[in-house]
This record gives C-alpha cells, sequence and structure tokens, in this order.
C-alpha cells in the first residue's frame, strides 16, 4: 500500500528532475538570455534526437536546438556552418548563438504569416509559387561545402525498403511503389550537384510577411537540383501546371515541358517519403497490413492532410506513420502511372 510519504517523495523527484533538465537547457543560452523571466517551452524531438524548444527572454522569442547523441561533433559543425550560410543569405532565421560544448544553437523564432493560405488561394498562388521557385534557386546557389558527403535518395529508399523485410505485412501497392523506382533507370544528369536542403516540406517553410525561410538544416548535403523543387512539389500536392510554374520561377524562364529529372524526383521522394514512415511505422510498434488495404480505397496525400488537420490522426503514431507512408506511396503510384501514361 502506497503511503502520502511516497507519493510526495515522488513528486518531489519528479520536480526535481524537470528543474535539473531545465537548467541543462538554459546553460546552452547565451547570458544575455539567462534570468527569472526566461521560459523554455518544448516544440518537438526531430528523427535525429536533436530536442527543439521555444525560448521566451528579454521581450523576444527564439529557438534553441540541442542535437541528438547520433553523429559526431564535425558532423554538427558541418551542419551548423550550412545553417550559417543559409542565414547569412536571408534563407533561414538568424543565428544568435552557439554552443559547441553542447552541441546546442539559439536562433530567432519566426512567426509564419501563412504562406500556405497564400499558396492555396488562387489570387496568390502564382506569386507564391514563383517566390518559392526563386528562394529554392537561391539555397542551391549557396557554396557546397568541399567536405560534404552528397545525398542519395534511391540509397535511402533501398535501406528503408530492405528495413521493411519480407515478413512484415504491406499492401501489395506498397511493394510495388518501391520496386517501380528502384527499378527505374534514373535519367541522365543535366545540372551540376548543388548544396540542398533536402527536406523542403511545409512544416519546414515559414513566412516572415516579406521572405521566405527554410527550417531545419539537418539533412542539407549536395544533392540533384530537383530533389528540393521534386519533394515540395509532392508535399504540396501540385498539378502539372503548378509544377510548370514552380519550375520556371526556379529557371527563371517559363516552361512548356516538365524536366526529366524533376518527373523521375517525383516518384522517387515519394516512394522514399512513404518507405521511411513505414519503416518507423514498423519501428513504432505497427502490426503492419490487415489485408484489406487497396491502392484504390488508400486516402491520398489530401485525405491524410485533412485528417491531421481535423485531429483523427497524430504523425507521432504508428498509426499516423502508417497512413502517412501509405499516401504516400500511393502518390509515386500515381506519378509513376502518369509518366508511363
Amino acid at each position: 500500500m502506497r503511503s502520502a510519504a511516497d507519493g510526495s517523495t515522488r513528486k518531489e523527484s519528479g520536480l526535481a528532475e524537470r528543474d535539473e533538465a531545465t537548467a541543462r537547457l538554459a546553460a546552452c543560452l547565451p547570458d544575455a538570455l539567462r534570468g527569472a523571466s526566461t521560459t523554455i517551452s518544448k516544440v518537438s524531438v526531430g528523427l535525429s534526437g536533436a530536442g527543439v524548444y521555444r525560448v521566451d527572454a528579454g521581450g523576444g522569442a527564439f529557438v534553441l536546438k540541442v542535437a541528438g547523441a547520433s553523429g559526431t561533433d564535425e558532423d554538427w559543425r558541418r551542419k551548423v556552418r550550412i545553417q550559417q550560410l543559409a542565414a547569412d543569405a536571408g534563407l533561414a532565421p538568424r543565428i544568435v548563438h552557439l554552443d559547441e560544448e553542447r552541441r546546442a544553437v539559439v536562433s530567432d523564432f519566426v512567426a509564419d504569416r501563412g504562406f500556405l493560405a497564400i499558396y492555396w488561394d488562387p489570387r496568390t498562388q502564382d506569386g507564391a509559387l514563383d517566390q518559392l521557385g526563386e528562394s529554392v534557386r537561391r539555397i542551391h546557389a549557396l557554396p557546397v561545402p568541399g567536405d560534404a558527403t552528397p545525398g542519395d535518395a534511391l540509397s535511402f529508399l533501398a535501406g528503408a525498403s530492405a528495413a521493411l523485410g519480407d515478413g512484415f505485412p504491406l499492401p501489395a501497392f506498397v511493394r510495388d511503389a518501391i520496386a517501380r523506382v528502384i527499378a527505374e533507370p534514373p535519367p541522365i544528369r543535366d545540372r551540376a550537384i548543388v548544396l540542398s536542403h533536402n527536406d523542403v516540406n511545409p512544416t519546414n517553410l515559414v513566412y516572415d510577411g516579406t521572405r521566405l525561410l527554410f527550417l531545419d538544416w539537418e539533412t542539407a548535403a549536395p544533392n540533384d537540383p530537383w530533389f528540393d523543387l521534386a519533394s515540395i512539389a509532392v508535399f504540396m500536392r501540385m498539378d502539372s501546371a503548378r509544377c510548370r510554374r514552380l519550375v520556371g520561377a526556379y529557371e527563371g524562364a517559363p516552361v512548356t515541358r516538365l524536366p526529366a529529372g524533376f518527373e523521375y524526383n517525383r516518384r522517387l521522394m515519394a516512394a522514399m517519403c512513404g518507405a521511411n514512415a513505414l519503416r518507423m511505422a514498423r519501428q513504432a510498434g505497427h502490426p503492419g497490413a490487415a489485408g484489406d488495404e487497396l491502392l484504390e480505397t488508400t486516402p491520398g496525400i489530401g485525405e491524410l492532410y485533412q485528417r491531421l488537420r481535423a485531429g483523427e490522426l497524430n504523425l507521432a503514431t504508428p498509426a499516423g506513420m502508417w497512413a502517412f507512408g501509405l499516401a504516400f506511396a500511393k502518390a509515386s503510384i500515381a506519378l509513376s502511372d502518369h509518366a508511363e501514361g
């Protein structure tokens, strides 16, 4: 039987642990942001294990990101150098403090002024696409670090597929989506490798009212320039006309036909995101396919977003990861069928 003293001790222990954790985070801040009125609130934990926190101090708002245990100190320094390049170019929030010992970065918190609302409004959509394409072009104009390892989405897809294994039940259309992309010969590269963000999705876009800024430079690395454009095109469910507008803004001139590299990377990116989400769902304990998941009845990306907004799904859960993976695998099939037709 528990005593009141036991409960009180556990409560005091929990408070002490929270106080200790807060103190560790506060130690990552510059002196000017430490004080009795400073508040630190967790925002999220990334796939790499990095913790992200909002800091309110001195009348301002900031973001503290503390790297996870994975990766070396040199990896962290390389990522910070890339983030600093982007910040200096006005493509990422300003960095206000670095703590190399704790592998922590403090940057400005930028309130989003609703880029997605601007994009989905027919009256302002073309302007949003133009700004997005031009902003990605500016990312790709940044110097490529000599010590950066190039990204390889196809190898990542193959690795995620292997991690799913033959014993994990998947809908037939998912394995078909992955197999199609892996078997497809990549088009001849017509562009030089550039410094890519490699995770351009709506959650990493912030519009401050004038500029479009990019968050989370964790996976930035040299890559095919079409990958960033293909990624945002898939996430924002762009049809062919919107894709042409996006690519035209990136190129600085209208295009009448979408480049083969862009089309290929759309299929690759959708399959890669799908396979990776399903891998994460499996690792989180999802049992796999129940046997009734069909391509025709599986919700697409649009319906997935609706269910997320309605609170019916949570991407942090196995069920949410599973639904995300199926939706993106379905998108890859649709893009593949369109190309083959």
